[in-house]
């Protein structure tokens, strides 16, 4: 099971990220591509799907990967690019617990879309990447919704326009964070809900154990074992259903057992603890709630012809 191991993500995004001119929402559509690539839809599901079989990582990374993109420069696919001095997103360290996985996922489903002659460069990676997330989601058993369309790439990624919220934060930190992209509280809540796929490495958590009075003392003496064991590569299931899209996550938290601290204090503050009961107890809500909050991520930085292209490699600009 050392696969499954993934590092951190919360789906956030900076207040410049989340700036974007009125007609990129208007270009935000379902089905954008039905007279470009009208197969789209089904090639990526099918690419992911194949992925997801060779690899239980690839679901919960492609879905982290999107996460991450859109937290930094909106969703434009700019975490995928490789610039020759280094100097790009993916080596800033916030980012070096994204695994391998969940870009092969985009790359694969690129090379799918293009291999297809009436589609060949003509969608976005940014777009297949939130396709890819849709995907991940709804074929680890949550919710299938439409994914709005019609973003372009970007072609700039630096290491210094990475800033995240770290596993650490209290809920006026996060949601101070949140508000950068208009989200509520009860919206980064529900997006926080997506932690239910895949695991986190000690070190993101590690130093709780004994410290943290919220955590369970069962569950610390667990984790306790496990990273002394392993120091190196040791890592924790998110939920006890790591491969599952569902709502333990927030059952875990009722019971001490969130694994990170960003993750615990949502139900050891009384502020947000109301929102976590809620979707604890009803799956559907959560799920209808994730579908509105990701959707709402989705338009975050969103680029026009104008601002971006449509890459021919995901890696570089064109």
């Amino acid at each position: 099971m050392a696969s499954l191991r993934l590092g951190f993500f919360v789906a956030a995004a900076v207040v410049s990220a989340a700036l974007m001119p009125p007609s990129a929402v208007a270009q935000l559509r379902p089905y954008y591509y039905s007279s470009i690539c009208p197969n789209l839809e089904v090639i990526v599901r099918s690419s992911v799907q194949q992925s997801m079989a060779q690899s239980p990582i690839s679901a919960p990374a492609a879905l982290r990967l999107f996460f991450h993109d859109c937290a930094v420069r909106g969703c434009d696919a700019s975490i995928m690019i490789v610039n020759s001095n280094g100097d790009d997103e993916w080596r800033n360290p916030d980012n070096q617990s994204l695994k391998p996985e969940g870009f092969q996922v985009i790359l694969n489903a690129k090379a799918a879309v293009d291999s297809d002659p009436r589609c060949q460069y003509k969608v976005s990676c940014a777009d297949i990447m939130a396709l890819a997330a849709r995907e991940s989601i709804s074929q680890s058993g949550g919710p299938y919704y439409e994914v709005e369309l019609g973003r372009y790439d970007g072609r700039v990624s630096t290491k210094a326009s990475v800033v995240l919220p770290h596993a650490n934060f209290n809920l006026d930190q996060l949601n101070s964070y949140f508000s950068g992209l208009g989200l509520s509280q009860s919206e980064m809540i529900a997006l926080s809900g997506g932690h239910t796929l895949g695991a986190a490495d000690c070190p993101f958590f590690q130093y709780r154990i004994g410290t943290d009075p919220t955590m369970d003392p069962n569950f610390a003496s667990q984790l306790n074992a496990t990273c002394s064991s392993n120091p190196t590569n040791g890592f924790a299931f998110l939920d006890p259903s790591p491969v599952t899209f569902d709502n333990a996550f927030f059952r875990n938290l009722q019971g001490g057992k969130g694994l990170l601290g960003s993750d615990q204090v949502l139900y050891s503050d009384t502020r947000s603890r109301g929102t976590v009961n809620y979707y604890a107890s009803n799956q559907g809500a959560f799920f209808g709630d994730f579908v509105a909050a990701i959707t709402k991520l989705g338009r975050v930085g969103v680029k026009t012809a104008a601002t971006g292209e449509i890459r021919r490699d995901c890696r570089f600009p064109n």
